[in-house]
């Protein structure tokens, strides 16, 4: 059974204020409803990396992956974070690290963050098949705050100027005195904290020059930005290639993980039956509507924002004979929207 996709919302348009805070500033967003998860253990690398899309297995502490965890018919069950945290450098908030014990510091535990309608999937998958493994699963979701800076002013506020450019980057960070984990974002910079500290690093925040932002806000930059969100523009009927998650999440050179047979015939041998794309409107779409080529179903509106750039957006998984330049009428509404190539280019 297909999970439940959002309801039909109209999309909002953000304050231009707000828009251009993230554009231009710092942005702040409390995100501390999300999923959070730990495995430790000497074999917690070894066992996720049979389980999920991407390469785990050199990951570094301080490093981290994005992937996706599937069905064994190759359809994403979630996607996740997976962050290593190390004896250098990346302690869990809150903990004192223990001293090196070589040239070489190995990963002392992975910290899984997930969107919140992933975590019960994620949750039961570890469980069932950590058997056998020296790994221990660890609630993290009540115990952990996690605040999102986001803006070209973002390291600044954090004061994490040393963090690594790359993505997922990692590493403890001490801002007035608040122990946090800072992670590297396409956006910005993550801030996972104890959740007793949560308002005082917000208030902190603050006082550095990070301004408060609505979630409508920073949803209309993820669409501009063409990233699908498990649970709104992906769930399980989807293959990862049909989101154009591959590159992002998946590995071709690691050894087996559950779903890999499909996902791998698809890139070598096959072709998406569909792809997401962006669609651009002359009015608000919502979330849920059924789009048309002609008299046939082609697929449904994803997310989908009001761009103070850009106007009515979209994102949507559709037939791959809804190609970018196509015109798809929006079922029952009369509207209709142009089909483009993500991410969306400024207008």
């Amino acid at each position: 059974m297909a999970t439940a996709r959002a309801p039909a919302l109209a999309a909002r348009a953000p304050s231009e204020r707000e828009h251009r805070t993230l554009l231009e500033g710092c942005g702040l967003l409390d995100r501390s409803e999300r999923g959070k998860l730990a495995l430790t253990g000497a074999g917690a690398v070894e066992f996720l990396n049979g389980q999920v899309t991407n390469e785990l297995l050199t990951l570094a502490p301080g490093e981290g992956r994005y992937a996706a965890f599937l069905t064994p018919k190759g359809k994403m069950l979630g996607d996740l974070r997976v962050l290593a945290l190390g004896a250098e450098g990346a302690a869990p908030p809150g903990e004192a690290a223990p001293p090196g014990s070589g040239s070489e510091p190995a990963v002392r535990e992975l910290l899984l963050d997930t969107e919140r309608t992933a975590l019960q999937a994620l949750f039961d998958m570890i469980r069932r098949y950590k058997i056998g493994y020296e790994a221990q699963l660890h609630k993290r979701t009540l115990e952990r705050g996690l605040l999102s800076l986001i803006g070209p002013q973002a390291a600044s506020v954090a004061g994490a100027h040393t963090l690594a450019d790359a993505e997922h980057a990692n590493a403890g960070v001490a801002i007035d005195g608040i122990a946090a984990l800072a992670v590297r974002t396409d956006i910005g910079i993550d801030l996972i904290c104890d959740a007793a500290d949560t308002h005082a690093l917000g208030e902190t925040l603050r006082a550095r020059g990070a301004e408060a932002v609505s979630e409508v806000a920073a949803e209309c930059l993820r669409v501009e930005r063409g990233r699908p969100r498990y649970g709104i523009d992906l769930d399980d009927t989807v293959i990862p290639q049909e989101a154009g998650l591959n590159e992002r999440a998946v590995s071709f050179t690691k050894g087996c993980y559950v779903g890999q047979e499909t996902v791998a015939r698809l890139f070598y041998k096959g072709k998406p039956n569909r792809h997401l794309r962006g669609l651009r409107s002359g009015e608000p779409l919502a979330t849920g509507q059924q789009m048309l080529l002609g008299e046939r179903a082609v697929g449904r509106v994803g997310s989908a924002a009001v761009s103070p750039t850009l106007g009515p957006i979209a994102l949507a998984l559709v037939r791959r004979e809804a190609e970018p330049g196509s015109v798809l009428a929006v079922q029952d509404s009369g509207a209709s929207a142009e089909v483009l190539e993500l991410p969306f280019a400024a207008g």
